[in-house]
């Protein structure tokens, strides 16, 4: 049994099969101004549709609709089937505050009533 196809038709499924995981994804990766949806994400790196987006390197930031994800450091992989590859060097966490450069006791108070004696009790 030989499982030969076409050219055309093989490009012609490459094709719908981007669309369609261009549709299902609410991934995008920004770079600057421009960004470029999200194909497929794993724990090492990402893809995109090769026609779309240029030769990424750098610093890029991943987002989950408007929600910001990660920034990462990535190199590009491989292009294969429409998809092109970007493994990450470094990805780091984002954060909706700055962290603490102290120690907080979970058990400490979230906030304090000062008492002055001008308005009665606190």
């Amino acid at each position: 049994m030989t499982t030969y196809v076409p050219k055309a038709i093989q490009d012609a499924l490459d094709a719908a099969r981007l669309a369609g995981m261009k549709k299902k994804s609410r991934l995008r990766v920004q770079v600057g101004e421009a960004q470029f949806p999200v194909l497929r994400m794993w724990k090492d790196g990402f893809s995109v549709e090769e026609a779309d987006a240029p030769q990424l390197r750098g610093l890029v930031d991943l987002y989950d609709g408007a929600r910001h994800i990660s920034q990462c450091l990535i190199v590009a992989s491989e292009a294969e089937g429409g998809e092109m590859r970007y493994d990450f060097k470094r990805s780091t966490a984002a954060a909706d505050e700055a962290p603490l450069d102290f120690y907080r006791a979970p058990d400490a108070p979230v906030g304090l009533i000062a008492y002055d004696g001008l308005h009665g009790e606190a």
